[in-house]
């Protein structure tokens, strides 16, 4: 196949056997989004909570541009790609696998005690433990450890060595991230010094049930950017009752409720309420 670079023919080779790939540039990410969706205007890929192919033309939205379709893998919207590529890139969650990727020699000793073996590839700096089976990715799940399976991409190091074994609890056990618990609501709820002293004033149970159907409305109607605007959510509905002691679990079960039928994730949920929690030092 004469003119086509190595990491295309690379490329053509795995996504043969399965695999969605895509070219990675300098620095070893995926290149920028397409015209059309550059700097994220268009609010991100309709379903990108979801695994699956973008449906943009060329290389777009990261890990979503992956595929194992010759024809786009050599159509000539990536052809300059793979001429400037660095390395070949792939999907794990794609191809039903999970890369646990160790970066440090610390990561491999917990490694080595802690999970089973199974297929191994060297890094520059650690290794990539592959299983078979998929789960959510997460960064940074113990010191010099990443999980890299859905909605994730991971560097093509070569086959490696040793027999894939399944994916074990111990790992899909990293990335689960345990919400912070939700102060229970007393029945003489007082607000803290220094926040309006005496009786919480929302106490009202219509006010608190207004807020919380219009928060939820605000969500639902969400047509776009759905990770900002639950997060946003979230910080106004904890700005206004997350120091008073209204909100209860039931509350805060509706709210996430609500963000995952618009495609959220239990995690994503989790992460947009903590991080409002710790913005607004609750």
């Amino acid at each position: 196949m004469s003119g086509t670079s190595s990491s295309q023919r690379t490329a053509l080779s795995l996504a043969a056997s399965g695999m969605p790939v895509l070219p990675l540039r300098r620095g070893k990410v995926p290149f920028g989004n397409c015209p059309a969706c550059a700097g994220n205007a268009c609010g991100g890929r309709p379903n990108m909570k979801t695994p699956g192919p973008c449906q943009c033309p060329g290389i777009c939205h990261a890990w979503a541009a992956a595929t194992t379709d010759p024809d786009v893998i050599t159509s000539p919207a990536w052809a300059e790609a793979w001429q400037r590529a660095v390395c070949v890139g792939y999907y794990p969650g794609g191809a039903g696998l999970t890369v646990v990727d160790l970066d440090d020699a610390d990561a491999l000793t917990w490694a080595r005690t802690a999970l089973p073996a199974t297929r191994t590839v060297s890094t520059t700096r650690g290794e990539h433990w592959i299983y078979r089976g998929t789960m959510a990715s997460r960064n940074a799940v113990r010191p010099g450890v990443d999980i890299k399976s859905t909605m994730a991409y991971a560097r093509y190091l070569g086959p490696g060595t040793g027999t894939m074994a399944d994916l074990p609890d111990a790992v899909r056990a990293l990335a689960v991230k345990e919400p912070s618990p939700v102060r229970p609501a007393a029945h003489a709820a007082v607000a803290p010094a220094g926040f309006g002293g005496g009786e919480c004033p929302h106490r009202t149970p219509a006010y608190l049930a207004r807020g919380i159907a219009m928060a939820e409305q605000r969500i639902t109607e969400a047509s776009s950017a759905v990770h900002a605007t639950v997060y946003g959510t979230f910080l106004a509905v904890l700005s206004r009752h997350g120091r008073c002691g209204c909100l209860t679990d039931t509350h805060v079960i509706r709210l996430f409720t609500a963000a995952q039928a618009k495609g959220e994730t239990a995690r994503h949920c989790a992460d947009a309420w903590n991080n409002a929690r710790t913005t607004l030092g609750l």
